[in-house]
């Protein structure tokens, strides 16, 4: 089974994470920060990952410090889910219509870390979060529509990347390696 957990204990957060990469969407996530709970179920549910999430931070301070650090742990558990990439399909898109927004993320989960990130941003806040924080996450709008759909893009673009296909052989690179 590809699954991952990880802990992950700073000054300003700790972390405890789940990851079931081959799972149903099942979930419980509990970061203290409402609204990026709700986004992080999106990812679990949309890309029928088991995602177990359990953070505490200094949120009275802001919430920077528990999504870039939730952010790191979800890039790592991915990483060892995956063990070396075999057999994934390695690339995953995704086009979400949501009301007003329209989103498309693409993806290649290779462990070459690059993110373009254009979204047009109109409001500081959803609710007590802070938007800028969106891009803070997918590193380590208008309205909540444009980021949930960010979120499901995500997710389906994740789920894409790491289906296995059994006409890979190790892993899909010309360098036998990634």
């Amino acid at each position: 089974m590809r699954k991952a957990k990880i802990e992950r204990k700073t000054l300003e957060t700790g972390v405890e994470l789940e990851l079931v990469i081959d799972g149903s969407g099942e979930h419980d996530i509990s970061t203290g920060i409402p609204f990026f709970d709700h986004m992080l179920t999106h990812i679990a549910r949309h890309g029928f990952f088991d995602l177990k999430v359990s953070a505490t931070g200094d949120t009275e301070v802001d919430f920077h410090h528990s999504v870039e650090d939730i952010g790191i742990c979800l890039g790592q558990a991915f990483k060892i889910a995956l063990d070396g990439y075999k057999g994934i399909v390695r690339y995953g898109n995704a086009l979400v219509p949501m009301d007003e927004a329209l989103v498309s993320v693409a993806i290649d989960i290779g462990g070459r870390p690059h993110l373009v990130f254009n979204a047009k941003i109109e409001r500081a806040k959803v609710g007590d979060f802070d938007t800028e924080l969106v891009e803070e996450f997918l590193k380590a709008f208008n309205t909540h529509h444009i980021i949930e759909a960010i979120f499901k893009a995500l997710a389906k673009a994740l789920d894409a990347a790491t289906m296995i296909d059994k006409r890979v052989t190790g892993v899909l690179s010309t360098k036998g390696k990634i």
